[in-house]
C-alpha cells in the first residue's frame, strides 16, 4: 500500500483545529521518533526511511516499526509504507543496531490526530508541532493501492481546500531535514 499524503504549513492553526474538531475527536499524542540508516547514509540518499516510533497518548503507550520505500510520486512524496506494532521497543532498537543500522536522528512530534471519512476514504489529518521547528504543519493521508494514488491525492487536496489550505501552503520539507538543519 502507498501512503498518499500531502503536508502543508498552517498559518491559522486554531482555525484549522476548530474545523477538524467538527469532523472527529482529536487524539492528542506525542511521538518519539528515532530514524535509522546504514553507516554510509544510503537509506536517506535513496529516500527510504526506517523508523522506530513510540507514541504516548491518553490510551497509553505503543511502539511501531516503520519502513517507507522511495517516493512513487515526486510532487507529493507519497511512499510505500510497511508498519507493524512492536511489543518491546528496546529489542527493536537493539535488532536494528545489531543488523548494522545506526540512529540517524531522534526528535519529538506533538500531534493532534483526526480520523474521519471523506470522499469515500478513511483519512487521517494530523496537526503537527515539532518543538525544534517553527510553525505548525498539517498532514492529511490515506492508504491506497498505487493505481489509486492520483485520485487519492486529489481527494486529499479537496480536504485541504475545505480546511482553508491552498496549494501555496503545501511543502515537501521533511521533519528529519528541518531538525537536522536546526541542529547544525
Amino acid at each position: 500500500m502507498i501512503e498518499a499524503e500531502l503536508k502543508a504549513r498552517v498559518h491559522s492553526p486554531e482555525a484549522v483545529e476548530r474545523q477538524l474538531d467538527k469532523l472527529a475527536t482529536a487524539r492528542v499524542e506525542v511521538y518519539q521518533d528515532t530514524y535509522y540508516d546504514r553507516p554510509d547514509g544510503s537509506l536517506d540518499k535513496a529516500g527510504e526511511e526506517l523508523r522506530v516510533r513510540t507514541v504516548h497518548g491518553t490510551d497509553g503507550t505503543r511502539t511501531v516499526l516503520t519502513y517507507k520505500g522511495a517516493a512513487v510520486d515526486e510532487d507529493s512524496g507519497s511512499k510505500p509504507e510497511h508498519e507493524t506494532r512492536v511489543e518491546n521497543p528496546e529489542a527493536a532498537h537493539a535488532i536494528l543496531r545489531g543488523l548494522g543500522h545506526v540512529p540517524f536522528i531522534t526528535f519529538e512530534k506533538h500531534c493532534r490526530n483526526y480520523g474521519f471519512e471523506a470522499h469515500g476514504r478513511k483519512m487521517l489529518a494530523t496537526l503537527v508541532r515539532v518543538p525544534e521547528i517553527d510553525g505548525t504543519f498539517l498532514e492529511v493521508e490515506t492508504l491506497v493501492p498505487e493505481a489509486d494514488l492520483m485520485a487519492a491525492l486529489d481527494n486529499i487536496r479537496a480536504v485541504l481546500a475545505d480546511l482553508g489550505i491552498g496549494p501555496e501552503d503545501l511543502t515537501r520539507e521533511t521533519y528529519t531535514g528541518a531538525v537536522a538543519a536546526r541542529r547544525r
